[in-house]
């Protein structure tokens, strides 16, 4: 999976297709995102310390890593992501529609 934390993303199917978001978390185990905004659910929650009032709250929901776009920060367009070596060994991941490094 070749998304990560802070990421802004682009839903390419489903009920959210068209959405964009950030990535709150990335769960590298199930192949799934957590988009800010994206797959919201309703989830009953009885009050607790943290929650004093109950109720039913809104929450965003895993969606799958190959439903989703990674969007380019340089060229602002859905891309697949590639990775390249640079000297010293080091991985970066690269725009495939630009040929831009994304994370420096």
């Amino acid at each position: 999976m070749r998304l990560k934390t802070g990421d802004t993303v682009l839903v390419i199917s489903g009920k959210w297709k068209g959405k964009k978001g950030k990535v709150i978390k990335a769960l590298r185990q199930s192949e799934s995102v957590l988009v800010e905004g994206v797959n919201l659910v309703k989830k009953h929650q009885k009050p607790t310390q943290k929650l004093q009032q109950g109720g039913i709250i809104e929450r965003e929901a895993p969606i799958r890593a190959c439903k989703v776009m990674l969007v380019c920060g340089n060229c602002g367009k859905p891309t697949r992501v590639g990775v390249r070596l640079l000297e010293g060994a080091k991985k970066v991941r690269f725009c495939k529609k630009c040929g831009e490094v994304i994370d420096k």
